[in-house]
């Protein structure tokens, strides 16, 4: 079993519609989305949800109001100010609590009830081309690259039941904690990227990132065209490092278009790019299967 990860190290690439696009020239993958914070692979995949879960993770305070004394001591000894007076009473603000449990310690009622912290919600769906993990963290929720390893495992589960042996993963942007959950223990990462100064900035980054964790690194330049001199700047980065440039992709409108449709762009219809992304794939396959 193989696990690609796609990532960018900066928002608006293009990484997750050449992640559907990968996904639909796979066919024969376990796709997993794990960008939980801002989840939109199911856009263009339509995922049929067979299997849905919470995600409890972490804790949130409450006062009990039948046994708080109104000392106060919690209130001096919270340091994030979660705890606030309401009509004369005091209570806990949820957005504000970080659940570490200061409170329940220090209250000398026993006032403080200290449950479990609902934070969102995972799925098992299938699609056309495969079964999907995905997951959707709620509001002001936290513990992002827990939820990424949640489902990861899940994926991995999903994959020995079906007998598949490619797990394709739709990484966060950037390259932080949901990033590192995301490549941790991922055979490949590959990068997507564009041709502005930003994009070569934020490419170094996720670089550096990969070469930390000695995970092997394929980049792909998406919308090479508006800006050559750039792309070819990238190429060359990838040939001044450990990682392997395995091509580009012009700009096209009618990858827009796709997205309007809830498509990706190679079962959308002709495209010039459509081609690119085909060799881009075959590149990857290459790599899979060595």
């Amino acid at each position: 079993m193989k696990e690609i990860v796609i990532i960018s190290g900066k928002g608006g690439t293009g990484k997750t519609s050449i992640t559907a696009s990968l996904t639909a020239l796979a066919q024969n993958s376990v796709i997993v989305d794990c960008d939980v914070d801002a989840a939109d692979l199911h856009i263009l995949l339509s995922p049929e949800v067979e299997k849905r879960e919470r995600f409890i993770s972490g804790k949130l305070a409450a006062i009990k109001q039948d046994q708080c004394k109104n000392c106060g001591i919690c209130v001096k000894h919270c340091k994030f100010g979660a705890i606030r007076s309401v009509d004369g009473t005091w209570k806990v603000d949820s957005a504000m609590c970080e659940g570490c449990g200061l409170c329940d310690f220090l209250c000398p009622a026993g006032a403080i009830d200290f449950q479990p912290r609902d934070c969102g919600e995972w799925f098992k769906s299938k699609t056309k081309y495969g079964p999907m993990i995905h997951a959707k963290l709620g509001i002001a929720a936290e513990n992002s690259g827990r939820l990424v390893s949640l489902i990861k495992e899940e994926a991995k589960k999903c994959a020995q039941e079906n007998g598949k042996n490619l797990i394709l993963v739709d990484g966060p942007p950037g390259i932080g904690c949901p990033v590192i959950a995301s490549i941790s223990g991922a055979d490949c990462v590959l990068v997507i990227t564009e041709p502005t100064m930003s994009g070569i900035h934020d490419l170094n980054r996720a670089l550096e990132l990969t070469d930390h964790f000695g995970i092997e690194t394929l980049v792909a330049v998406n919308r090479y065209d508006i800006n050559p001199d750039n792309a070819r700047k990238i190429k060359k980065i990838c040939f001044g490092s450990k990682a392997k440039y395995v091509g580009k992709i012009s700009s096209d409108q009618s990858m827009v278009d796709a997205q309007i449709q809830g498509k990706s762009i190679v079962e959308y219809g002709n495209s010039k790019c459509i081609k690119e992304i085909e060799n881009i794939w075959f590149n990857v396959k290459n790599w899979v299967e060595q």
